[in-house]
């Protein structure tokens, strides 16, 4: 216990373990004393006829006692009390030492030799035993040790013969053996309770780490929620507006201009729209849905999509066929897929991109390999952080945001397909993503129609807008706080021949809603935006409102959040819902599945 090396605390909080295990073990000590005193007692008084014994057992039992009934040393004991715990402790044990000391001066003799034989070895049993419950604290050790086994080594001494200065010598190299054994195991114990306490620290502070590590990683979720909420919320009015206006300049010269508007606002949106996957991945809103299919059919899609745009960089995309069938989501397969080979394509100066699949075994490699820069293996750890790109310290927007890895990585934990990656400078990279091989069906059995594959940085190819639908005398209401997207919406919806009111709070919809309903010219279709003034939720005020005299209202969804534990109770309500900028076509479309499903 005084080791140098052993800071304050450290040894406090070792003191604090040694008292609790020597207090753990007092009662049974003491029981067992007085089993030995009474013990001693019986054979003195019955066996010896030694009438002077009793006042000495009376005398052992009032100190054993006297020793119960001292506190007891509790686990709420202060650290800075332990010494006085264990100064108190050594003097109890001194003291039952001390009284117990003169026994051995009753039984010992030379005329009776087996009596000192069975008294040496009891006592020596004895005081070994209580001795290795001491091992925690060696003063208390000595302190018992020593005036125990002492009576008996000098009693042996004073009555010596041959016999006597034998068991003399045995006890005396007993009581030192036990000794060095008590404080070898004291320092082990000593020992083991600092490293458990350095162990316990180095978790605490990896624990805080960690939390640090979360708590940063929850703000920066949060802050690129918030941020990317409020990018979308004049986009999505530019959207609407552009929209309008190029639907408006259909046949004029000026088309041309809201045309380029609308490319540039989508290519922005495209970039927000990554980063909302990020947090749709990691809110958990994305449930795979496992399939069994042919990798080609994937394959093929991807050709389709990157083929143009690597051969306008002058490069060769090749994509090769194996039939093999696979276990996994085809949609979020694709989409890694489609992120592996967009940025393979992006750092490809010259050669180009090899697509293959392979089976091997119960697994199917799917592998994406290009003759591009490379990746120094430093940075191999690195490349899957969000933000992070490889020779791109500029920032070119060209080459995207840095998200796509992350993405992949993402996409890869939750369907358990892991990635692996090498790499060499200037020679290139090769991804290889790990899938389930599956048998192929037998013949005849329909197969599964996959999903389009559309690249990650496709820009709008410049449409004619969606043709003037026919009056529909479909009346539509908007709820939506921001005067200037429900202008914009408004505007957009009535080019579609859709009778619209936009109100911006609840309690205006809900009485437009009677009075809807008192003029006979009921609404047959709510949408709500998320986020509504004074912390208002559209999701919460759609799901009171849609419910009328009976008839359940279609409610549709507009947001731009991207909050994770938002977007996982939007998937809960089962609310159809689309992310700002909304693209007027998919508009159009989700309010025509609405209606068609009421």
């Amino acid at each position: 216990m005084n080791n140098p090396a052993i800071d304050p605390s450290s040894s406090q909080r070792v003191l604090h373990e040694h008292l609790s295990s020597v207090y753990a073990s007092r009662m049974a000590g003491v029981c067992g004393h007085l089993c030995f005193t009474f013990i001693g007692g019986a054979m003195g008084y019955f066996y010896l006829h030694l009438p002077f014994v009793l006042p000495f057992v009376l005398l052992l039992v009032c100190v054993n006692l006297y020793v119960l009934s001292t506190p007891r040393w509790h686990a709420g004991v202060a650290l800075a009390d332990g010494r006085r715990w264990a100064r108190r402790h050594t003097r109890q044990m001194i003291l039952i030492g001390v009284a117990t000391a003169p026994v051995p001066w009753f039984f010992v003799s030379t005329q009776n030799p087996e009596v000192t034989a069975l008294m040496a070895i009891l006592i020596m049993v004895g005081c070994g035993l209580a001795m290795q419950s001491l091992w925690p604290m060696t003063s208390s050790l000595f302190g018992y040790g020593i005036p125990m086994m002492g009576g008996l080594i000098t009693a042996l001494l004073w009555h010596s013969d041959g016999v006597n200065l034998f068991l003399a010598a045995v006890g005396t190299a007993y009581l030192l053996f036990a000794l060095r054994r008590g404080v070898l195991q004291n320092r082990q114990l000593t020992d083991a309770l600092i490293l458990r306490f350095e162990n316990e620290s180095l978790a605490s502070r990896l624990g805080e780490q960690i939390a640090a590590t979360e708590r940063a990683s929850v703000e920066k979720t949060r802050f690129l929620a918030a941020a990317s909420h409020d990018l979308r919320q004049p986009l999505h009015a530019i959207a609407l507006f552009g929209a309008a206006l190029q639907n408006a300049l259909h046949s004029h010269p000026e088309r041309q201009n809201a045309e380029r508007l609308m490319r540039a606002v989508n290519a922005l949106g495209s970039s927000l729209d990554t980063m909302l996957d990020v947090s749709r991945l990691d809110a958990g809103v994305i449930t795979p849905d496992v399939q069994l299919f042919q990798v080609d059919a994937l394959l093929v899609s991807l050709n389709h999509v990157f083929l143009a745009r690597a051969e306008q960089a002058g490069l060769q995309l090749r994509i090769q066929a194996s039939g093999v069938w696979v276990r996994s989501d085809p949609q979020l397969l694709q989409r890694m897929l489609s992120n592996l080979v967009d940025n393979a394509l992006k750092y490809t100066v010259r050669g180009g991109v090899i697509v293959r699949v392979r089976k091997r075994g119960e697994r199917a490699w799917v592998e994406v390999r290009d003759t591009g820069i490379g990746i120094a293996p430093g940075q191999l750890e690195r490349i899957f952080e969000e933000f992070y790109q490889v020779g791109n310290p500029e920032r070119d927007r060209a080459r995207g945001l840095g998200i796509g890895l992350s993405i992949v990585q993402r996409l890869s934990r939750l369907l358990g397909h892991p990635i692996e990656v090498q790499s060499r400078i200037d020679r290139g990279t090769r991804f290889r993503v790990l899938l389930p091989a599956a048998a192929a069906p037998p013949a005849g059995t329909p197969s599964i129609p996959l999903p389009t594959v559309h690249a990650q940085h496709e820009q709008p190819r410049g449409q004619a807008p969606r043709p003037r639908l026919p009056a529909l005398s479909r009346r539509v209401l908007l709820i939506d706080d921001e005067a200037s997207i429900r202008q914009a919406m408004v505007e957009l919806l009535r080019a579609y021949a859709f009778d619209v009111l936009a109100v911006a709070d609840e309690a205006t919809a809900a009485m437009a809603l009677s009075q809807a309903e008192t003029e006979e010219r009921p609404f047959e279709l709510l949408l709500c935006d998320f986020r509504l003034a004074d912390g208002g939720s559209g999701l919460d005020a759609g799901l009171r409102l849609r419910w009328r005299n009976g008839r359940r209202l279609p409610l549709l969804l507009i947001t731009g959040e991207t909050a994770p534990d938002r977007l996982q109770r939007v998937r809960e309500a089962g609310v159809p819902v689309l992310f700002k900028p909304v693209d007027p076509d998919k508009l159009l479309d989700a309010i025509d599945a609405a209606l068609k499903a009421a």
